[in-house]
């Protein structure tokens, strides 16, 4: 029995430690998906490169100027589809608000890219 390719999703914030540690700690557990996060600065413990967005169905940045950074940073690279989610940056990691607001926006989206499977 063979099983359905998981999406390959990307989350993106400015430090990768409170929004897209949350958002991939909210999803590392869903079958459907393959999930990791990545910062666009410096001090990131983990920065976003090529290889992850080689890797990546879909990137899910936090604000605006997250895709731009991409998008600035890897212009000459065949980019997956970027959605900016709007999500300041006033939460810490894994704040309750914070997991709602995620799941809000993100469990539809899923459910439209997995073609409305459960």
């Amino acid at each position: 029995m063979t099983s359905s390719p998981r999406l390959k999703v990307l989350f993106v914030c400015a430090l990768n430690r409170r929004r897209s540690v949350t958002a991939e700690r909210l999803y590392r557990d869903d079958p459907r998906l393959e999930v990791r996060s990545a910062g666009v600065r410096a001090e990131s413990p983990r920065r976003v490169g090529l290889a992850d967005l080689r890797w990546a169905d879909i990137v899910f940045v936090m604000e605006r100027e997250h895709k731009s950074w991409i998008t600035a940073r890897f212009r000459d690279a065949e980019l997956p589809p970027i959605d900016v989610l709007d999500i300041p940056d006033e939460f810490e990691a894994m704040d309750a608000e914070l997991q709602t607001m995620l799941r809000a926006m993100l469990d539809a989206e899923f459910a439209h890219l997995l073609g409305g499977a459960d």
